[in-house]
This record gives C-alpha cells, structure tokens and sequence, in this order.
C-alpha cells in the first residue's frame, strides 16, 4: 500500500488503534454527519441505485462482507458503520434510535447520495425503521433482516422459558445499571463469541479471527458503552416509534427477511401493521446472522426486491 493510500486510511479515522480490514473493490470513508463522525466502505456502480447497508450488534460493517461484492455488480453500495460501531466515533450522545437515524441519515447526504434503498440487520434494523419513519421522502425502499425493533416487533416482554430465553436474555441484563460493564470489561472476546457461535445454526460460521475483530471493536474505547446504550434507550426508541407512527405509516415498499432458526419467525408479518405495502421471505439453513450464514440468498433476495421495485 503508498504512502498516499495508508494516510487516507488514517485521516478522519476516530478509531485508529484499532485494525481495519479492506475489501477489494470498496473504499473507506469517514464523513461529518451532524457532528459525529461516521466509516463508511463505499463501491459498487456510482450511477445506479444506491443500497446502504446496516449491521447490528456485536458486528461491524464487515457483517456484509460476504454480500456487498454481489451487490457491487449492479448497484452502488454503501456500509455504514453506526455511532459507537467499528471505526464510526463514539460520541456521548443519545443512542435512541431517532437519534442515530438522524446521524445515520446526515452520513448518506454527505456521500452525496440523494435517494437509496436502506438495508438493515439487528439494531442496524432498529435504526432503520425509525429512519425511514423520518426520512421516507428519500427512501426507496427498506430491507429488514432478523431484528426485534423496539416498540414494533420485540415482545413488550422477555420470555422465561429456557427454550426461547436464549434468544433475548440479553435485552434485560444489558439495561442492567454498571452490572454489564463490570461483568464484560476486559472478555469482551467471550461474551461476542457467545453470540456469534449460539446464534448462528453452525457455530463454525464465523473464524476465530472474525470474532477476535468484533470483540476488538467492542472493547475498543467507548464501544461496549455505545452497545449497551442502544438497548438503555429501547423504551425511548419505542415511544419515538409510536409518536411518529401516530402520524403516519410507512409507504415506501418493505422487504422482511427472516430464516428458518432466526428470532423474529416472520419479519414480514410483524412490519405489516405499519406499512402499505410489506413482503416477506424466510431464508432457510440460517440462524440470526443471516447474511454472514447465507449472503447468497441474502444477495439475490435484496437483488429482486431493488430491481422489481425500482
């Protein structure tokens, strides 16, 4: 790598002691959004429809690695890292999802990308959802992978039973004050592993230096903060939600994506109370990290929803 190339990696680069991995074919890029610096890897076709891509917690914008090649073929692609997330800034503000949407959607103006179809994992899909409740004047479209968005299709409670409780223990120990924090500074490793193994249907999905990548993040100065504080403003989120949707529905064509072992069993049906116009499909031989455990079907699936709409 020049000289030239390796301080553009650095310039801007509110995260820099912590290592980042490139993808042939895509750029890294830090832009002021609202004041909160943000990463995006950007590529693909610059004069066709853009996608910007979202992933949820303990990942990175590297959740679409295996995704944003296929993409590239025929749109341009944009993966944005949110605040607290990867090599994005890790500022003391609001984690409430309107909030971040706001910063998330300040992030694709200053790329100079006026209209785009939004695609979104996990939190990335909590961010979503209110962002396209603010901003569906430049929406295209919304793809909503596996997610339990506050407010919309999280249940008002966690479960007990050993059977589902796996799945959203987490939600209630995270809002725990300090205990979180206390418990997890310094095995971050551990705790992203446990994730990354018990919520995929193979637990050999992710390498070992995967999970060392995202638990790095984590640990990262500010990191584990930031993740715990987009479950703290849940309740917050939810209320949002409901404000904004008191006022309107979603209109914009929504795409659900579910999988055959995820968390939310239908995507789709649970989006559908809030929009005009919402399709679903449930991938299969998949877990919750649905486009790391099948980015082929993931690829075609968000590949038909982009051409057919548009």
């Amino acid at each position: 790598m020049s000289d030239l190339a390796s301080a553009a990696r650095v310039s801007g680069n509110p995260v820099r002691g912590l290592p980042l991995p490139d993808l042939a074919g895509f750029t890294h890029r830090w832009v002021d959004a609202d004041g909160v610096r943000l990463h995006a890897v950007e590529g693909g076709q610059p004069d066709r429809p853009a996608v910007v891509l979202l992933a949820g917690f303990p990942q990175t914008w590297w959740a679409w690695h295996k995704v944003m090649p296929d993409l590239a073929d025929r749109f341009h692609v944009v993966a944005i890292d949110l605040p607290g997330q990867g090599h994005s800034e890790r500022p003391d503000i609001s984690y409430d999802t309107h909030t971040v949407a706001a910063h998330v959607h300040a992030a694709v103006k200053a790329l100079g990308v006026p209209t785009y179809w939004l695609v979104a994992h996990d939190i990335g899909a909590w961010v979503a959802f209110s962002l396209a409740l603010k901003y569906q004047g430049q929406l295209r479209g919304l793809a909503l992978l596996d997610a339990g968005i506050p407010g919309i299709t999280l249940p008002d409670a966690v479960p007990t039973d050993p059977e589902h409780a796996w799945k959203t223990w987490h939600f209630a120990f995270h809002l725990v004050p300090g205990l979180p924090e206390t418990l997890l500074a310094g095995r971050e490793r551990d705790y992203v592993g446990w994730f990354l193994k018990v919520k995929t249907l193979s637990s050999d999905t992710f390498a070992d230096a995967e999970i060392e990548r995202y638990a790095a993040a984590v640990a990262a100065d500010g990191g584990l903060r930031a993740s715990l504080a987009y479950y703290r403003e849940a309740a917050e989120s939810a209320r949002k939600n409901h404000e904004a949707l008191a006022r309107q529905r979603l209109t914009v064509p929504v795409l659900g994506i579910s999988s055959s072992h995820g968390s939310i069993p239908d995507m789709a049906a649970s989006i559908k109370p809030w929009a005009d116009h919402a399709t679903g499909i449930v991938v299969p031989d998949a877990g919750h990290f649905i486009p790391d455990e099948q980015p082929d079907a993931v690829a075609a699936a968000l590949t038909d929803f982009v051409t057919e709409a548009d």
